[in-house]
């Protein structure tokens, strides 16, 4: 029953992607809030057809430590999961991504639509330029910044590698951070098209002040 019910939802999620996309390509002209407000309908319709399909829903924790302003969200980063619900529970924001996510058909073209920081990682020293830079223009612009710190997919049961580009990024830019975990792996894996019925937990904890510290 869970292979027709995944298989469904991800039919149903083609289906809906690529029109959505190719309308989403009209909002160019439109400022980057504006753009993102309506891309981020996407995010919507796929944790309903989520529920819908899969009987997986999600329970968020710690949503009083979110601040009233743009801040830095490090996340834990188990499945696709989480990079569609970080939009409905945090204002607009922005993700730190490989460029090459861009060149991905109809998802990549309007992933591009809402201002990514798009870092080639193997830049080494001026990718953490970019991250400053950038991440001081979307903070400016009222935008979170998303960093998922271990850089890739990491099982639930296993330990990744942090990465220092969310702390470099914090400390040279003043900017508090929020740290995100949650169990989306446990339902839905990496490079699994399975999604197990359930209902994932999310926390957010209390934001971190970056003034004053080091990346290191």
């Amino acid at each position: 029953m869970i292979y027709i019910r995944s298989f469904i939802f991800n039919l149903g999620m083609w289906l809906f992607t690529i029109p959505f996309t190719l309308i989403g390509l009209l909002s160019f002209p439109f400022p980057p809030q504006q753009r993102y407000r309506f891309l981020s309908l996407w995010a919507h319709v796929a944790l309903w057809w989520l529920r819908i399909s899969c009987g997986l829903t999600y329970e968020v924790k710690g949503q009083e430590n979110i601040p009233k302003t743009p801040s830095i969200i490090l996340c834990k980063h188990q499945s696709a999961w989480e990079t569609i619900a970080l939009q409905l529970i945090f204002p607009p924001q922005v993700w730190v991504l490989k460029r090459e996510l861009l060149l991905i058909p109809f998802f990549g073209w309007a992933l591009a639509l809402t201002s990514p920081i798009a870092i080639n990682r193997a830049a080494g020293r001026g990718a953490l330029k970019q991250l400053v830079s950038e991440g001081k223009d979307r903070l400016a612009k009222q935008f979170w910044v998303v960093i998922f710190p271990e850089g890739t997919r990491t099982a639930p049961d296993a330990r990744g590698k942090y990465h220092i580009g969310g702390a470099w990024m914090a400390t040279h830019t003043n900017t508090q951070v929020v740290p995100v975990a949650h169990n989306a792996g446990e339902f839905w894996r990496k490079n699994s098209m399975l999604k197990r019925p359930g209902v994932i937990q999310i926390s957010i904890g209390k934001p971190i002040q970056s003034e004053g510290l080091k990346a290191n």
